[in-house]
């Protein structure tokens, strides 16, 4: 079975796919990671896939993209020796499903600047519920639309562009149940 994981209502609707399982997680990082065992709990998931919205770093990204690699853009204890994304006494750093696909930094601030870890695309969420399958063992696979840029318009942009991307993520998940 396949879950689909996204933060808002907004971003994605159950009646967009009515084939597929929709779970709305809310924003940050908690309440995805809280969301995400529930889900895991509940419907025993084979694969769990995210859908939602990121700032790209990288001016030429544009639609919708996939990311295979996630880090935590918060966690800074360099002042400790540690690397920035690094968690402190953790054997997880990056998390990878694959060698082709974006780079994305979850972090719980809406991101209006570059921050300091490189990354692809920023968002609220995603490394969260990759720790998760990863962790469990569960296939993940994870789709951002590019909302906006990351930058100081990125607030305005974002309320925008919340809800373009769903039309080209229903046409993936078509395209995905043919394959």
């Amino acid at each position: 079975m396949i879950l689909i994981l996204v933060a808002v209502k907004e971003e994605l609707s159950s009646q967009d796919l009515p084939d597929f399982q929709i779970k709305y997680t809310g924003v940050g990082k908690i309440n995805a990671s809280i969301k995400t065992l529930e889900a895991i709990k509940d419907y025993s998931p084979t694969c769990v896939i995210n859908y939602g919205t990121a700032g790209s770093l990288n001016k030429r990204l544009k639609g919708l993209v996939e990311v295979t690699k996630f880090s935590q853009r918060d966690m800074d204890a360099s002042p400790l020796g540690f690397q920035i994304g690094q968690t402190p006494f953790d054997n997880i750093e990056d998390i990878s499903f694959g060698n082709t696909g974006y780079s994305c930094g979850t972090g719980d601030s809406f991101v209006t600047y570059t921050p300091k870890l490189k990354t692809d695309l920023v968002d609220m969420e995603a490394y969260a519920i990759a720790k998760i399958c990863y962790l469990n063992d569960i296939k993940f696979r994870c789709f951002k639309y590019i909302s906006d840029n990351a930058d100081g318009d990125a607030n305005a942009d974002w309320v925008k562009n919340i809800s373009m991307g769903k039309k080209l993520f229903v046409k993936k998940m078509r395209d995905l149940e043919t394959d």
